[in-house]
C-alpha cells in the first residue's frame, strides 16, 4: 500500500464514523407501533400504553408482542427460527422487528417529522 492509499482509507473511515455518530445522536423516540402483514396495516398502537397482543393469521400462525414503558418486544412466535423473538427491543423512530415466515412487520413510527429528513427532502 502506498502512502496515499492509507490516507484515502483513513478519510473514508473518519467520514463513515461521523455519519454514524450523526445518525446515532439525532434519532428520536417513536409515538406509535404500526403492525403490517403482507404489506397491509393490521393495527396501530400508541407506545404510551402497556399491552400484550397476539397477531394470528388465517392459517393459525401467531406472533405475540409486548409494549412496556414505550419499548416493543416480540415475546413469542409460531415461526420455526424465532429470529424475531431473539431480536432486540425497539423504541426509536424507524426501527423494525420482522418475522419473515409469518410476514409480520412491527415498525415504530412518529407523528413528528425528523429534522434530517426535512432537510434532505
Amino acid at each position: 500500500m502506498k502512502k496515499n492509499d492509507i490516507k484515502l482509507l483513513l478519510i473514508i473511515t473518519v467520514v463513515g464514523l461521523l455519519c454514524l455518530l450523526v445518525l446515532y445522536f439525532t434519532r428520536t423516540d417513536g409515538d406509535q407501533l404500526v403492525i403490517t402483514r403482507d404489506g397491509e396495516v393490521i393495527e396501530t398502537f400508541p407506545l404510551n400504553k402497556d399491552i400484550t397482543y397476539t397477531i394470528e393469521d388465517e392459517s393459525g400462525q401467531t406472533n405475540t408482542f409486548e409494549i412496556n414503558d414505550g419499548i416493543v418486544d416480540m415475546t413469542d412466535a409460531s415461526c420455526p427460527d424465532k429470529i424475531c423473538v431473539n431480536h432486540r427491543s425497539i423504541h426509536y423512530n424507524g426501527e423494525t422487528i420482522v418475522c419473515l415466515p409469518n410476514k409480520v412487520i412491527l415498525e415504530i413510527q412518529s407523528d413528528e417529522e425528523n429534522e434530517i429528513d426535512a432537510i434532505t427532502n
